[in-house]
């Protein structure tokens, strides 16, 4: 595994984004990357994006007379000021280089600027899907047929380096306490594999939760006990190609699903195919948001971007059913294999169905986790606190059916775990 590279020199403007003089401090920033349009910048204008519960994204464009909406949007520029105290959930740096790898290989656009709380990047054309759209045959096939490039081609050696030498040799420096001994304990359970990656990153969650009264702490262990166990569970799953971890999107919500203006539904069949009984139309789509990118089993992040199919509102009643699952999944790795030259057998095709099904429940651990701290640092209106108690209630329903203690209890079948076994 190659070391982790240096960022690459992205231009870096010492100029921050307030939230407090909004229109003024985004201005300054947008002027800085683009000094020719101060002569006009009365016709700058910003379209603040709603769609994430994170960040603030503003769209900057220039009205500029005889211009027209499509040639102002290829001038516009994307402003993404970080939350306050994201930080802690989010490696700014490994996300500048998961941007700027994507954007060589053509699945990101340009990265033009970083500022000293957000990024400054190319306006990438198109509607944000929502939940809905998710949902429709021709969006998930095109989610399906990039998320199967991005699993492919992209290298985790660009986000990812060797364990730490005092980590992994067996020969920690200074055992620190008893949760960092624990991250410890969780490298030396995944020998030889890139860090950070999807269960390191959660222990880093796990670590910065709060824990000064008695309920902090028994929720601290709690959540380290489950950790340790997933790991356990899943720590060495063969995954595609016997590669444990992709490149990983690893927030695949809606918000994050832009569908090109120019793709009409594509046919991938051939026109002598069209009288077939299906013809597998799609719409080209790329992704946005590549904070939580990170090295992580294939089948986490498939699982992951069927959960968001109910979107933050959690409605479990239009997650994707198994047979939709099967179809979403015969496309991916039809576009998987286009971009490797190979083919999987039905054998393998069904271990990659059965693998994202026993993952279903790693979602809400890793989204619940992460809204405890959000409940902590966020200024943004949402209700962070009752969004942690319902993704780790669907972990909590997965790990009760795994275990058979909901039957041994004689309970009634949770709405999600219904849904999620449900055929058609």
């Amino acid at each position: 595994m190659a070391a982790l590279q240096k960022s690459e020199a992205i231009r870096h403007i010492q100029l921050s984004y307030d939230n407090t003089d909004s229109q003024n401090s985004a201005l300054q920033l947008i002027l800085a990357l683009r000094p020719e349009w101060k002569a006009t910048q009365e016709t700058i204008t910003f379209v603040k994006f709603t769609d994430g519960i994170t960040n603030q994204l503003f769209k900057a464009i220039n009205k500029l007379p005889g211009l027209s909406e499509k040639q102002v949007d290829r001038e516009a520029v994307l402003l993404r000021a970080y939350g306050k105290g994201t930080d802690v959930l989010i490696d700014r740096e490994r996300e500048a280089l998961a941007h700027s790898l994507l954007a060589r290989h053509n699945l990101a656009p340009s990265l033009l600027a970083r500022f000293e709380n957000g990024l400054l990047y190319k306006y990438v054309e198109g509607s944000v899907c929502s939940p809905a759209d998710l949902r429709r045959p021709e969006v998930w096939r095109g989610v399906a047929k990039r998320l199967g490039e991005w699993h492919a081609t992209l290298p985790i050696s660009a986000i990812s380096s060797e364990p730490t030498p005092s980590l992994s040799n067996g020969h920690p420096t200074k055992p620190r306490n008893k949760r960092t001994a624990s991250l410890e304990a969780i490298e030396k359970l995944i020998p030889g594999k890139p860090v950070p990656n999807l269960w390191t990153v959660m222990q880093k969650w796990i670590l910065a939760l709060p824990s000064t009264s008695q309920a902090e702490k028994t929720r601290c262990d709690t959540l380290q006990t489950e950790l340790e166990w997933l790991v356990k569970t899943f720590g060495n799953v063969s995954g595609l190609d016997a590669k444990p971890f992709v490149f990983a999107h690893c927030d695949l919500l809606c918000g994050n699903v832009i569908i090109h203006p120019s793709s009409s539904a594509s046919s991938s069949r051939s026109s002598s195919s069209a009288c077939s009984d299906e013809v597998d139309l799609f719409v080209e789509v790329s992704f946005i948001d590549y904070e939580y990118a990170t090295p992580a089993p294939a089948a986490f992040d498939l699982a992951n971007h069927f959960a968001e199919w109910g979107g933050f509102d959690c409605d479990f009643n239009v997650l994707p059913t198994r047979s939709q699952r099967r179809d979403f999944l015969k496309a991916y790795l039809a576009s998987y294999n286009s971009h490797t030259n190979r083919s999987f057998d039905s054998s393998e095709s069904e271990q990659l169905f059965e693998e994202v099904d026993r993952f279903r429940g790693v979602p809400g651990f890793y989204w619940g986790i992460w809204a405890l701290i959000q409940a902590q640092i966020s200024q943004i209106d949402f209700d962070y606190a009752n969004y942690a108690e319902i993704r780790l209630g669907e972990f909590w329903a997965w790990k009760a059916e795994v275990e058979g203690k909901r039957e041994k209890e004689g309970s009634k079948l949770p709405l999600r775990e219904r849904r999620w076994a449900q055929e058609e």
